[in-house]
């Protein structure tokens, strides 16, 4: 009898958990890209296929957009998002972003610079490990690498 209400407490702490880190993902993000740009609605489409309900602002002044995320220069890519508190810049894959808010650091953002082949939203297979980056007050260094 001890055993199994030693069980069910284990059970329903190990639950609580994974709702807790479940819940501080947040369910909607900003895209800012340029209009022509059709890379960006693929990742926004990926996105939203995860639970992410993305809003897209097309002729965004994207130099503007990335200033304020305080994105170093030399790592960006073609869209902007903005989630929760932090900005995720380019194919940031899935993962990365729900490793973000799980370890919920004290930064301004996530960054895959460039438009790396085989990233979300990119076409082609992976080439090479994508080297996500992590950046406040545009300075940067690794987060994870995928």
């Amino acid at each position: 009898m001890l055993r199994n209400f030693t069980s069910a407490l284990v059970a329903t702490a190990l639950l609580g958990t994974a709702a807790t880190a479940q819940a501080a993902m947040p369910t909607d993000a900003t895209l800012y890209k340029n209009p022509d740009c059709t890379c960006c609605d693929e990742y926004a489409r990926l996105l939203e296929i995860r639970g992410i309900q993305v809003t897209i602002v097309d002729d965004a002044n994207m130099a503007e957009i990335k200033q304020q995320a305080r994105l170093p220069y030399g790592l960006g890519s073609c869209h902007t998002m903005k989630i929760g508190n932090y900005h995720v810049e380019g194919h940031v894959p899935y993962d990365a972003i729900a490793e973000l808010f799980k370890q919920q650091p004290a930064i301004h953002g996530i960054t895959l610079p460039g438009m790396p082949q085989g990233s979300p939203g990119m076409p082609g297979p992976q080439r090479s490990p994508f080297e996500i980056q992590q950046f406040t007050d545009q300075q940067a260094e690794p987060f994870m690498t995928l």
